[in-house]
């Protein structure tokens, strides 16, 4: 099945908007082919920022309505207890308050951005989309992360070299609670090394210590600003480390 077939069979969807690659590609190939399509992103206590301010950006350059849905996710015990399934209770809230706002609005058929290259194995969250009925084109059509880019670059989307990008609950170990403050610290920290130029890095907790986690080509900027780094990120942490074995690429 292509994506133009889907989508004649599918003429009015909603699509669960993160404001990543995928789902900015699935908005894109939705309306290109002529489908009456909502975006719903949910701001919670695990998605930064410029996430949000990426989702708008994209939805506005494509004429495509956007509806921001706050959620906290923190109330749920399974989800800020942080057990290892934490992602599928978090998951379950996530699509359960869009396929609700999805319905209030008139769209019975919600979709999302998992693609052929995502594994269940790796994604317990991924469990949540046939429980709730969600659909996953890019899966269905075999289009993979690297197709997906390459398809979005040729496009002039935006959105087709952003890294990936994992919640900031990633950052913190399972069976460590999740905390606001937790989150914010963590947040503030990936914020400042972006304004330095970082890329497709990850600042992870360990107690009250942080652990920078860069790809090889980012050591050098490191050092060279390794003074400025540690005291901004001292604000927030007792200790900073560097990881020095190398983050793999933004696949």
């Amino acid at each position: 099945m292509t994506l133009q077939e889907f989508f004649q069979q599918h003429k009015k969807v909603a699509v669960a908007f993160s404001g990543g690659v995928d789902s900015a590609y699935l908005l894109y190939a939705a309306k290109s082919c002529g489908a009456d399509v909502r975006a719903y992103y949910v701001k919670s206590e695990f998605q930064p920022q410029f996430e949000q301010n990426d989702a708008k950006r994209f939805a506005a350059e494509q004429g495509i309505a956007l509806r921001v849905i706050k959620l906290s996710v923190l109330e749920d015990a399974h989800v800020y207890e942080n057990p290892p399934e934490r992602c599928y209770y978090c998951k379950q809230r996530i699509f359960s308050a869009v396929k609700k706002a999805a319905k209030e609005d008139g769209f019975s058929v919600l979709l999302d951005g998992t693609n052929a290259s995502d594994t269940a194995s790796d994604r317990p969250g991924m469990r949540v989309l046939p429980e709730l009925s969600v659909y996953s084109p890019l899966r269905v059509c075999g289009l993979t992360k690297s197709m997906i880019r390459e398809l979005s670059r040729a496009h002039g989307l935006f959105t087709w070299d952003k890294p990936a990008y994992a919640c900031l609950a990633t950052r913190i170990p399972a069976g460590e609670e999740i905390t606001g403050q937790k989150l914010a610290a963590v947040e503030a920290a990936e914020d400042f090394l972006f304004s330095l130029g970082f890329t497709d890095f990850r600042v992870r907790t360990h107690g009250k210590n942080a652990k920078i986690q860069l790809p090889e080509e980012g050591f050098s900027r490191l050092f060279t600003c390794r003074g400025e780094v540690y005291a901004e990120l001292k604000k927030h942490f007792d200790a900073v480390v560097l990881d020095l074995e190398p983050r793999g690429g933004m696949e």
